[in-house]
């Protein structure tokens, strides 16, 4: 295989759509996503953002199309092949998705759950993960920068703390992908910027693909490896961060995208 071969894409949508009883929330979307990828999904509120990654964790099943994880189709997968998808995906949410009362070192165990089996699985449930699994869970909250808080209550930290202890549950679980549903979006500026910096890096250093929706431009353009942009359940832009011009930003929010988001120009002090 010659160097600059393109590697198989590890999420394939081809024609998907999804109706509820009373919306279709997405209209034939298709887009691969390539191995490794950092990819932002922005739009308005109830563009499809959420719903896409639902059926990317298959939460929710896509009502028509295709989706292809790797060589699987996400469509089919039922039972123990459903569940196996499932440990294979992280999932970092907007609430952090925490037991705030236990400390940070045992909300970090809780990843390891799908890796454990008969005998293991209750020990676990009654907090007596092995060494190994300890070692594991150390290392994920090196990555995200909180060894420091191994041992406080959870409820202790802060907000954004609180959510690089979830990235790291989350990279205990071993995932080949991570979605974000608004990960960011209840943190100010800073613990924001920190959150998405943690991600950038995952992304860099692990090699992991991640998608997330957000609701900050800024944070699309100085993250991102590439954004898509969806407008009442289509995708209508696909491109990379610095395309995201203000014409666009009008086709993916409207017509008062500028003066209701705080939607800059492209900063020279981002990534790109």
């Amino acid at each position: 295989m010659g160097a600059c071969a393109r590697l198989s894409p590890l999420v394939t949508l081809e024609c998907v759509s999804k109706e509820f009883a009373s919306k279709r929330a997405l209209h034939d979307v298709s887009v691969a996503i390539q191995p490794g990828e950092f990819v932002a999904v922005i739009g308005k509120s109830g563009a499809g953002k959420t719903t896409l990654l639902r059926c990317l964790s298959r939460a929710t099943t896509a009502t028509t199309g295709t989706i292809r994880f790797g060589d699987r189709d996400l469509m089919t997968l039922q039972g123990t092949a459903l569940r196996h998808h499932r440990a294979r995906v992280g999932m970092i949410y907007q609430q952090f998705n925490l037991v705030k009362r236990l400390r940070v070192i045992d909300n970090v165990l809780v990843g390891r759950l799908p890796h454990l089996s008969g005998w293991q699985h209750w020990a676990a449930l009654l907090h007596c993960f092995d060494t190994q699994q300890r070692h594991i869970a150390m290392r994920c909250l090196q990555h995200v920068g909180l060894l420091d808080r191994v041992w406080q209550r959870t409820d202790t930290l802060s907000g954004g703390e609180q959510q690089r202890v979830a990235i790291a549950k989350i990279l205990a679980q071993e995932p080949q992908i991570i979605l974000g549903d608004e990960p960011v979006a209840s943190l100010d500026m800073m613990n924001g910027g920190l959150v998405m910096e943690t991600l950038r890096r995952i992304a860099s250093d692990a090699g992991l693909t991640i998608i997330t929706s957000l609701h900050h431009v800024d944070y699309a353009r100085r993250y991102a490896d590439r954004v898509l942009g969806l407008c009442d359940g289509r995708l209508v832009f696909d491109g990379l961060p610095r395309q995201l011009t203000e014409t666009t930003l009008r086709d993916i929010f409207g017509e008062l995208a500028v003066e209701t988001l705080g939607v800059f120009p492209a900063s020279p002090q981002g990534r790109l």
